[in-house]
């Protein structure tokens, strides 16, 4: 009897960034294993993938802000056994909180693309700085400093 294929488990990620004295600078936050990267998680049922980038943004950052557009991309990777895919959406930070749900859990840092890109150790991940930089760059989207 063949066993039964289980099918994707669908994430969603935000890709915090704010203007600190007219350059961009992107949220980064540890993973459990200590690799840095963007907040992410599970879209639980009845939610949708904008509701979760927020609000795992805040959970795992203590971030509040905005998603702009549509999606930077996604990217699929394997864990549990099953293919995870993940759509990552641009966030606009408004406020940054002292203290939050995993502050305990996580570090969080900001840096400018550059170092983004330095400490960002899986390619798919890190690739999303040069589409996020690209889509502000191009004016698709304004902000002003945090």
């Amino acid at each position: 009897m063949a066993s039964a294929k289980k099918g994707p488990i669908y994430q969603a990620s935000a890709v915090p960034y704010r203007m600190c004295r007219g350059e961009v600078e992107f949220c980064l936050i540890t993973s459990r294993k200590g690799r840095w990267g963007f907040p992410k998680g599970i879209i639980d049922p009845g939610e949708t993938p904008l509701d979760t980038a927020l609000k795992e943004a805040e959970e795992e950052a203590g971030l509040e802000g905005e998603l702009e557009g549509e999606p930077l991309g996604t990217y699929k990777y394997r864990k549990w056994g099953r293919p995870l895919i993940v759509a990552c959406y641009l966030m606009k930070v408004t406020e940054a909180a002292d203290e939050w749900d995993e502050d305990d859990l996580r570090e969080r840092v900001w840096v400018p693309a550059d170092q983004a890109r330095a400490v960002i150790s899986r390619r798919r991940i890190r690739s999303l700085v040069d589409t996020a930089l690209a889509r502000l760059e191009n004016g698709r989207v304004h902000s002003n400093d945090y």
